[in-house]
């Protein structure tokens, strides 16, 4: 499923070569000896790497290790009613509309619609015929301040018709907000596709029927130049050796930045105008690729919980899957159009990159997090990202025949995790968009050029480090514990031989206080004394030994079990710098997660660390990652 194309490249004098190029930006050019076979393997491979069908995705047939996780697992996470309540709606000013419960309203939007309180029946259904494919402004994020986003499709307006009923209805979405007597519509795209909209009975709105709004054009380039984009993209990265002028020159051709630093923003004029408590409508043409990107990014922007994993997950659901943007399409699932697929997701998520590299602390999780989003929306192993809009998801039953994704990344959190994160920073972010901070992201395009990443990503290394310490101060508090209760176990037993041994009156008060502060001293000597006493003596006949003494009601475990609790916590862990393969021979690249065993100090990939159990050494008693090797270890000795 990742395949992206194929091409059969001119014949060459050591055979035909055969390039293969992934929507993970992986390009592999295999030369194959004879043409003729060369063209089999060509023809072949093209009937087979997208599908006819969409039953035929990978995800109909993927079945994981049984203990891996449950198929139910994550398709019950995400609830679209929780989402607008964690906004405190409905309220007294937004409802929840049932006119959609049968998609009869609007078929690419969710069953559950929240529309201003004021809002009447004939005012939905026209605004809904008045709007491209039905998709009429309905609510998406209400920020405390009462502003809210609102998100819809153009108007069906060409040069002059208009829409009482749409325009009462952008009166009502302006009353829900009594912070000011205005909002803004904003068009996402160049003000000269619009116009050319109109020509074909599209359009925007028009100000002089709508009262109290302020319109804004913010030119975010249409589906088939991004497309065009990120192939240019691509070829200046497939470049062999390429001198610095070629690579830039290459770069700057794509317009690939531009884009990006657009889409930004026209997100961050949304995100202020809300934090300044100004509500806003966002459109694009059909309301599902530039819409959904700019008004997830301005949340993202606004809310830290979407800054979280579960908020981010939370905000896909809504904004993307559950709005309809057309996942099957834009990322050529199945044969389809070409000209319909773009790379639109692949843009927010670069865009989420770019935020999270200028504010690195407002942001739960890492850039691994971003890739594995990226490539699984592609591979099709996870029933999450099929099809194109909530509708076509229920119709195929996914949440019955498929694997959600976030249930496979709930088992795997611990390597998504951003050790820079600070729960407690800035309620609203803003995007630096000064041209020198919008980045070339290296580790999307160019992920898989060796010689250019550094050996282990900054934030492991320091997530790695974080752990250890983890561990060690966990170890020392349970040493600590022993020691204490060890003192005065010491301390108790001293005083007891000494009181059983000592004859009244002889002992001297100054040497008897000397005796028992020295336990060493006092100890040695009680012992050679209980050696050379009659047979009859009443310690010695108990079979006296420091061992056999009863401890103290703060010790839990015997004394031999000592050696056990410091032996089960790994004090030095196996530097990450030269590993560079598993014990179960797979390779490390920059972007695999190196995991230390907490037992043994060793290293291993995420497959062979797959168990968690509580040391014997660590006070907290919480379950840590082990290897297999430790935890068969720790089951033999486990009574």
């Amino acid at each position: 499923m990742h395949v992206a194309s194929i091409e059969k490249l001119p014949l060459s004098t050591t055979g035909s070569p055969l390039l293969i190029r992934c929507k993970t930006f992986l390009s592999v050019t295999f030369v194959i000896p004879k043409d003729s076979e060369c063209h089999d393997v060509y023809t072949s491979l093209l009937k087979l790497f997208q599908p006819v069908s969409i039953n035929k995705l990978y995800c109909f047939n993927y079945q994981p290790n049984k203990d891996d996780f449950p198929k139910n697992a994550g398709w019950d996470y995400f609830k679209l009613e929780a989402e607008f309540k964690h906004m405190l709606v409905p309220n007294e000013a937004w409802t929840l509309c049932s006119m959609n419960e049968k998609y009869e309203l609007c078929d690419t939007y969710p069953r559950q619609i929240y529309v201003p309180k004021e809002a009447t029946t004939l005012m939905l259904i026209s605004s809904s015929r008045f709007r491209s494919k039905g998709r009429l402004p309905v609510l998406t994020y209400l920020h405390n301040n009462k502003a809210s986003i609102c998100r819809c499709s153009q108007p069906l307006s060409g040069f002059s018709a208009r829409c009482l009923e749409d325009e009462q209805m952008l009166e009502a979405i302006r009353k829900t907000n009594s912070n000011t007597d205005y909002m803004y519509v904003v068009d996402t795209r160049p003000r000269i596709n619009a116009m050319a909209n109109r020509a074909a009975g599209k359009g925007y709105e028009n100000e002089a029927f709508y009262e109290n709004i302020k319109f804004h054009f913010l030119g975010i380039e249409n589906i088939h130049v991004q497309r065009a984009s990120l192939q240019k993209v691509l070829e200046a990265c497939e470049q062999k050796s390429p001198t610095m002028s070629a690579f830039i020159n290459a770069l700057e051709s794509s317009g690939w930045l531009k884009h990006i630093r657009s889409i930004l923003d026209t997100s961050s004029f949304i995100a202020n105008a809300v934090d300044k408590g100004v509500s806003v409508v966002v459109h694009c043409s059909d309301g599902w690729d530039r819409t959904a990107q700019v008004c997830s990014l301005a949340q993202l922007m606004l809310n830290p919980y979407y800054r979280t994993i579960k908020g981010f997950q939370a905000l896909i659901e809504k904004d993307w899957l559950a709005f309809g943007h057309k996942f099957s399409e834009r990322c050529g699932h199945i044969q389809t159009d070409a000209r319909e697929v773009s790379p639109i997701f692949t843009q927010f998520l670069d865009c989420t990159w770019q935020l999270m590299s200028q504010r690195s602390e407002a942001f739960e999780f890492n850039e691994r997090f971003l890739l594995i989003l990226h490539d699984h929306v592609h591979s099709c192993q996870f029933g999450t990202f099929v099809g194109n809009c909530e509708k076509d998801r229920l119709d195929l039953k996914l949440a019955e025949r498929t694997f959600s994704l976030w249930g496979y990344m709930a088992n795997h959190l611990n390597e998504y995790i951003n050790p820079l994160y600070k729960p407690n920073v800035d309620e609203a972010i803003k995007a630096n968009l000064a041209p020198q901070c919008i980045k070339f992201w290296r580790g999307m395009y160019s992920r898989f050029e060796s010689g250019i990443h550094p050996r282990e990503p900054l934030g492991d290394v320091l997530l790695d480090s974080k752990e250890h310490c983890n561990s060690l101060e966990d170890h020392v508090q349970h040493l600590t514990k022993r020691i204490a209760s060890f003192k005065n176990y010491i301390s108790k037993s001293a005083k007891k031989l000494q009181d059983a041994t000592s004859a009244p009156g002889k002992v001297n008060k100054e040497l008897s206080s000397n005796e028992i502060n020295d336990n060493k001293y006092n100890y040695d000597k009680k012992l050679s004394e209980l050696s050379a006493a009659d047979d009859d003596h009443p310690l010695k006949a108990s079979n006296m030994s420091f061992a056999s003494l009863s401890l103290s009601a703060e010790q839990s475990s015997p004394p031999q079990a000592l050696p056990e609790e410091i032996n089960s916590v790994a004090v030095d862990w196996k530097p990450m710098r030269n590993v560079t393969t598993c014990s179960c021979s797979t390779p490390f690249d920059q972007f695999s997660k190196k995991t230390h065993c907490w037992r043994c100090g060793d290293i291993f990939c995420e497959r062979c660390i797959d168990k968690n159990v509580a040391l014997p050494g660590h006070d907290s008693g919480k379950p840590v990652p082990v290897c297999r090797g430790c935890f068969r270890q720790m089951q033999k000795q486990s009574p």
